[in-house]
């Protein structure tokens, strides 16, 4: 099949057969697990029993409820933090990365290894750094004089999660990053080297500007995975009960449902979470207008 001509008899029919397993799987899968929830979340179900239709009250109690209302705010103070973290050490990692180093495939290697780790590995060595009594973090710091901290409690668990978050996504940052910096052509620095522009000045001038397109892309993805998080956070800091030290809506969402069998109350959550995210998904196609370079 040629580029530009439209498939024709056969190869028509090969194409439908070939995308007929992708085609399913976002039919059956993704859209219909959204009409699902979307249609629980109208509803008072435990599993058990037959569904209860209840309507809006679902939906009514979410701005009542404090538990929803602390994970909400718990789950915004995460990505105020996750985002500009994981933008911001991702491009800095990608621009040291970019250079013509001794062993540079092995270090970009190891900076990505973090992404394809299983998260629950992780968290236990993350556990075995953050322990209060046998923690190596609070051994260095009795060796220096000082107390020991609990980081996996509520006064210091969200920026401890959200530094094992920002460690296991600079990989995938990287890469990203990694692909805008190599597509810059190189005359561009080898005319403002003739103009006298020193490293900075080729930085914020050439290389920040370019590489807008990377910088939106990584922050939209790095804004979904905040409201979306939940491994490390239930590895990390979950107590007694289900609960967590700093529980997100994520969590909310799941234990409502795995806990206390309120499905109509977590799909209720869960479409309250997809419109929130819609939303700034719309803040940020608006800002690109305006904000990111394409050459």
């Amino acid at each position: 099949m040629e580029a530009g001509i439209k498939p024709l008899g056969r190869e028509r029919v090969w194409l439908w057969i070939l995308l007929a397993p992708t085609l399913f799987g976002l039919v059956f899968s993704a859209f219909g697990a959204l009409l699902a929830t979307l249609g629980l979340s109208f509803t008072e179900w435990d599993l058990f029993t037959s569904p209860k239709w209840v309507g809006l009250s679902n939906y009514m109690t979410l701005f009542t409820d404090k538990r929803f209302l602390r994970a909400l705010a718990n789950t915004a103070q995460f990505a105020i933090l996750y985002v500009p973290g994981v933008v911001i050490i991702s491009l800095i990692i990608a621009v040291l990365m970019n250079r013509a180093i001794k062993g540079v495939s092995l270090y970009r290697t190891m900076y990505y290894l973090p992404v394809v780790t299983s998260a629950v590995a992780t968290a236990l060595v993350w556990n075995m750094i953050y322990g209060k009594d046998t923690g190596v973090l609070n051994f260095v710091l009795k060796q220096l004089g000082m107390q020991p901290v609990c980081w996996l409690c509520t006064d210091h668990a969200m920026l401890s999660v959200v530094i094992v978050n920002i460690w296991g996504a600079i990989g995938e940052g990287m890469i990203i990053f990694l692909a805008g910096l190599t597509a810059i052509p190189k005359e561009y620095y080898e005319a403002s080297e003739i103009d006298g522009a020193n490293r900075f000045q080729q930085f914020f001038r050439i290389t920040l500007p370019l590489i807008t397109p990377s910088i939106f892309f990584q922050t939209l993805i790095s804004t979904i995975n905040a409201f979306q998080a939940f491994d490390y956070i239930y590895m990390l800091t979950r107590r007694g009960q289900g609960d967590s030290s700093i529980p997100v809506v994520v969590f909310s969402i799941y234990r409502n449902a795995w806990h206390f069998n309120k499905y109509g109350v977590a799909s209720a959550q869960a479409i309250e979470l997809t419109l929130i995210v819609a939303v700034l998904m719309a803040v940020y196609l608006w800002a690109e207008k305006k904000f990111v370079v394409y050459e």
